[in-house]
């Protein structure tokens, strides 16, 4: 965690929010790309991580920048956060398959709320006015973004099930890299979480009896690169920086994008309703950065 009275942590903390919103548009890119793969659902995911581990490591190394500790403890706390993050995508990717997008969608960002009421916990506090207020907007937003697809059915209940699964875990996943950031630099967790999370996909894979080895590797590296490398990067970066509550609100953004690379993919049409949960959801997010905003020392 860093201080206010800190400048070096001001200067490379100061572009965190910008960072935050970044990593949310690439993180957003993962399920078209997991779509677009000749793989497995699983197995798109287990290539996600494997063929990011390399790159990660190399700028993970010493001298590469960032703290370094080598601590066990540390180190136990982060391979267990990898193995909630191969959890979260092997039940989320799974649950795609067996229940309606929107559900998917709705489920598995429940995280979101999770880590936000996370952060209040933390600080011991209620939400300031403001705070609360984004909040609302955000939850609004998302429930107007994904009502009208949303459905409830028992043929859809397995899938449902596996997409709050998945939510639960990359909820468990954030908290872990919230702790292991105030200890260790942004690269150096994510590598050793995408490592250790790794294996365990490719394992539900084989398990799952999916198709493993792809024959275009395209969708597959750019699903590598941009959700894991990128995405992830710049979002590990950030929660160094910024509070849970403001990481929480700012992954629902990740929704609103998906549909609109529903629309211009597959023209999957946007509704008035869609339009304004997205704006919502952006109004939410300049709500909990206008003056007052809070920070992680708070």
């Amino acid at each position: 965690m860093h201080h206010p009275t800190d400048p070096s942590a001001a200067r490379t903390g100061r572009h965190a929010f910008a960072a935050l919103i970044v990593a949310n548009l690439f993180l957003a890119l993962g399920p078209w790309m997991v779509r677009l793969a000749d793989v497995g659902p699983v197995a798109a995911g287990f290539w996600r991580l494997a063929l990011a581990v390399p790159l990660l490591l190399l700028l993970a190394r010493p001298g590469a920048g960032g703290r370094v500790r080598s601590e066990w403890g540390l180190l136990a706390l982060i391979v267990l956060g990898g193995l909630f993050f191969a959890a979260d995508l092997a039940a989320w990717h799974y649950g795609i398959l067996r229940t309606k997008l929107a559900n998917a969608t709705l489920f598995g960002n429940s995280s979101s709320f999770l880590f936000a009421l996370y952060g209040f916990i933390m600080v011991r506090t209620l939400p300031k006015p403001m705070q609360a207020g984004a909040f609302a907007l955000a939850i609004i937003g998302t429930a107007l973004m994904l009502g009208n697809s949303y459905e409830l059915s028992p043929r859809h209940f397995a899938g449902d099930l596996f997409a709050i699964l998945a939510g639960f875990f990359y909820f468990l996943y954030l908290v872990v890299i919230d702790r292991a950031r105030k200890r260790l630099g942004p690269m150096q967790v994510l590598a050793l979480a995408t490592t250790a999370g790794a294996l365990p996909m490719l394992l539900f894979a084989l398990a799952l009896g999916e198709t493993v080895m792809p024959g275009d590797w395209t969708s597959l590296v750019f699903l590598s690169l941009s959700s894991q490398v990128i995405g992830q990067g710049l979002l590990v970066y950030a929660m160094g920086h910024l509070s849970p509550v403001v990481v929480g609100i700012a992954l629902l953004t990740q929704p609103a994008v998906t549909a609109l690379i529903g629309w211009l993919a597959y023209d999957e049409r946007l509704s008035a309703t869609d339009i304004f949960g997205a704006l919502l959801i952006c109004a939410a997010l300049v709500l909990i950065r206008l003056p007052g905003r809070e920070s992680k020392a708070e």
